[in-house]
C-alpha cells in the first residue's frame, strides 16, 4: 500500500533543507576559491623569488609549466603565460 499523503509541515521541512545544502554548497565553494587564490599567490610568490635569486629564465618555466600540467592533469592554468 502506497501513501500519497504529505505530512503538515513537508514543504517547510523540504525548503529548511535545501536552504541547508545550498548554503553548505556555496560555502565549500568559497573556502575551495580562497584555497585556490592562496595557492596561486603562493606559486607566483615561489617563481619571483627563483628568478630573482637564481635567474630562472624562459626554459626553467617552460619545464615547470610542463612538469606541472603532468603531475596535475585535471587542473588548468598551468601554461608558461600564467605562472610568468
Amino acid at each position: 500500500m502506497t501513501h500519497n499523503l504529505v505530512p503538515d509541515g513537508y514543504a517547510t521541512t523540504l525548503a529548511e533543507l535545501k536552504h541547508h545544502v545550498d548554503a553548505a554548497r556555496f560555502q565549500s565553494q568559497r573556502k575551495a576559491n580562497t584555497e585556490l587564490l592562496k595557492l596561486w599567490w603562493r606559486i607566483g610568490r615561489t617563481i619571483l623569488e627563483r628568478q630573482q635569486q637564481e635567474a630562472w629564465g624562459t626554459g626553467v618555466l617552460e619545464r615547470l609549466a610542463k612538469d606541472l600540467r603532468a603531475e596535475f592533469p585535471s587542473m588548468k592554468g598551468f601554461s608558461v603565460a600564467n605562472l610568468c
